[in-house]
């Protein structure tokens, strides 16, 4: 009964492990002046007229956001994760585009993807348009699978034998 408890442990630690590996290495660390990197949009289809938030990592002493016709230049805020919010233009051209952040400390320039939509934007709050991110839900579904297991290997050992007493 000892080695199999010892196996459970050592199974479950295995697991936690494994599955925090991808985690870790899906962000790596970020040196000073390495140029941006991780740059994302919210939303990533924006309508005429509309606000869109950009972040980036890698820009420690802050940057710059641009992309030609689609709105002013924009200035991403220092730290290890920058945060810039744009206004695209009323007359921006529908379709995709391409926005470009550099760092105040590189030369480096790095771009993403997003999409204008035509038409005017709704202006309506929040009200669960905005869900669990891809790491958040892959954490939640690792922490209910390690329950999950927990609960089995405690309910295998509280069993009571068919023929035990009454």
């Amino acid at each position: 009964m000892r080695a199999f408890r010892a196996l459970t442990v050592a199974a479950t630690a295995c697991a936690a492990i494994a599955l925090s590996a991808p985690f870790a290495s899906a962000n790596p660390p970020q040196g000073g002046g390495g140029g941006p990197s991780n740059i994302s949009v919210n939303p990533y289809s924006v309508h005429q007229g509309s606000t869109m938030q950009v972040s980036a990592s890698g820009c420690g002493h802050g940057g710059t956001v641009t992309s030609h016709g689609n709105f002013p230049p924009a200035n991403l805020s220092a730290g290890s994760i920058g945060f810039a919010t744009v206004r695209v233009f009323n007359h921006a051209s529908p379709g995709h585009h391409t926005l470009s952040v550099k760092c105040n400390d590189s030369s480096l320039v790095a771009t993403h993807r997003f999409t204008i939509l035509e038409g005017r934007p709704s202006q309506g709050g929040i009200g669960g348009s905005i869900g669990p991110s891809t790491a958040e839900t892959a954490m939640g579904v690792g922490l209910v699978g390690a329950a999950a297991l927990g609960a089995g290997v405690h309910l295998m050992r509280r069993r009571r034998p068919l023929g035990g007493r009454v």
